[in-house]
């Protein structure tokens, strides 16, 4: 069985479970589907945000060149199927790779659609072009693409610096939409305009975001919704409370925590809630550039300190995942087995002797009882993050470290530590595509506004690099653990745990399936429809 054989076995197996898997059903048009939020988006921009707390709403708004199929629950490179492109071929040798374009689509403003949009997009991704991008979280995945060319109004060739066989992956995520190359992006944060079934209608801070059908969209018969809204609720007991009392159709992506879980099956135990590896890690991020946290000492005895199965045993009864940077098995393709994962060091269970050797380095800095380093550490403001903080807050105490929880706005968290404006954050970690390119160039790569802590080593881009060009999956996943043991060993942003969660319906609500390596990839939406 090879590993994406594998990985569709396993999904299926969970889905069932979950009692996921839907009958084929007559589907039934109209209606207004109604979700909770934990917080007013950012913005409407997915380009320019590193949140789900955009893109979930706002990615029925776009389309892709290419995308996940949204029915299937794994996300690989044989689920991949054209959206905006009819096709798409590479060169001999992976270095150029050409997509035939979709004719008579148009966007939400009326304008026609043509590979100058794909171009736009992407010249903007790599800051070619005079239009700016405020934010561009995900700029390293595309460092090596060297620009795209056009043929006509529907072609258009992405050509890159060396071979990427794994750059399909990158451009089906739901973070790689298609822009209008003739609005700017300002209006984009605002008032987004794309060529998806669903329009973008409003927003209001802290009450709701809006979208409603597109009535001209260019796939015949969707979507089946009049509309989707989202109504904003930022304590997470009390929207998980409204949609057991049935006043929504569905919760935010992955919002039902593990505890929740238990109450929503036992006060609605007619909820269809999918329990999946949400490919979102719990890690601790360090800012090299501030002493004492330039100083390696000080951050491996930080890493020392943490107790991993504490974290998992509190947070989620016993059901997160440790982990590397790639997301673990067995939903996870890339991430270390528990026999390699064990010889890691700071992996070592025996948390008392870990602390020793943390104190004893603080110790040799000039800590200790009587001198203990005061710090902040940051964090989102809501409480999927908050909570976890606190723990970290709790096990700083044991090496001479006080600290102070400073929570951030969720609207301005990813900017915050893309400044590098905190000294220790505890932060979660989303990753749009399982994959190794994806997670290494966007989180660890020099440059990057996603290396939050400013982790930077020539060797390891090197590595990065040789990894990507490689054809042999096996081979390429064995390099992979070598380089994932590394990032951990170097602190570069240590992995707490990997999260699950669920995401919960009304049984009257079909066409929706749950991702299980990635939480980014399936909210389209246009398949969805209310059986009522």
């Amino acid at each position: 069985m090879n590993r994406y054989s594998y990985a569709i076995a396993i999904a299926a197996g969970l889905l069932a479970a979950s009692g996921a898997v839907e009958t084929a059903l007559a589907q039934k048009s109209g209606g207004v589907l109604k979700l909770y939020h934990r917080g007013t988006p950012p913005s409407g921009s997915i380009h320019e945000e590193a949140t789900n707390s955009t893109l979930s709403p706002y990615m029925g708004v776009f389309n892709n060149l290419i995308v996940y199929d949204q029915h299937k629950a794994v996300n690989s490179l044989e689920t991949i199927v054209p959206d905006l492109a009819e096709s798409w071929a590479w060169n001999g040798d992976h270095t150029k790779l050409t997509f035939k374009l979709r004719q008579g689509v148009t966007w939400h403003d009326g304008k026609p659609f043509t590979s100058k949009d794909v171009q736009c997009t992407w010249d903007k991704l790599q800051g070619k072009s005079k239009a700016k991008l405020r934010k561009n979280p995900r700029k390293a995945w595309y460092k090596n693409l060297d620009h795209v060319s056009v043929n006509g109004d529907y072609e258009a060739t992405f050509h890159l610096k060396r071979s990427q066989p794994a750059f399909v992956a990158l451009l089906a995520s739901g973070y790689s939409p298609v822009y209008p190359c003739h609005v700017a992006p300002k209006k984009m944060r605002t008032a987004p305009i794309g060529t998806g079934p669903f329009k973008f209608v409003s927003l209001k801070q802290n009450e709701h975001v809006k979208f409603t059908k597109n009535e001209n969209y260019w796939k015949e018969g969707r979507p089946y919704l009049d509309g989707h809204e989202w109504t904003i609720i930022k304590s997470r007991a009390t929207r998980v409370l409204a949609f057991i009392a049935g006043k929504f159709d569905m919760t935010f992506n992955v919002d039902v925590t593990i505890p929740l879980l238990k109450d929503v099956k036992s006060e609605a135990p007619h909820a269809v809630c999918d329990l999946v590896t949400t490919n979102v890690s719990t890690n601790l991020i360090v800012n090299q550039f501030q002493p004492p946290f330039d100083d390696a000492k000080v951050r491996k005895a930080m890493v020392l300190a943490i107790d991993r199965q504490a974290f998992i045993d509190i947070l989620s009864e016993g059901n997160f995942v440790q982990g590397g940077a790639m997301m673990p098995p067995p939903s996870g393709v890339w991430g270390m087995p528990p026999d390699v994962l064990a010889k890691v060091a700071g992996y070592n269970p025996d948390i008392a002797g870990n602390r020793a050797q943390a104190r004893k380095i603080m110790e040799g800095l000039g800590y200790g009882p009587d001198k203990r380093l005061k710090i902040k550490v940051s964090t989102r403001n809501i409480a999927v993050y908050r909570d976890p903080a606190v723990i970290l807050i709790d096990h700083l105490k044991e090496i001479y470290i006080d600290a102070e929880l400073d929570t951030v706005e969720t609207s301005n968290w990813h900017a915050k530590v893309a400044r590098k404006d905190y000294q220790v954050g505890l932060n979660l970690t989303g990753i749009g595509v399982d994959d190794p390119d994806a997670n290494f160039y966007e989180n660890y790569s020099c440059g990057s506004q996603r290396n939050y802590t400013g982790y930077c080593k020539p060797e390891m881009e090197k590595l990065f690099e040789q990894q990507s060009m490689m054809t042999d999956q096996a081979a390429r996943k064995k390099l992979v653990w070598e380089i994932d043991k590394k990032l951990q060993e170097d602190a570069a942003r240590p992995i707490i745990s990997h999260g699950k969660a669920a995401t919960c319906r009304q049984p009257y609500v079909k066409g929706f399936v749950t991702h299980v390596n990635s939480l980014y990839n399936n909210w389209r939406m246009e398949d969805v429809w209310l059986d009522k």
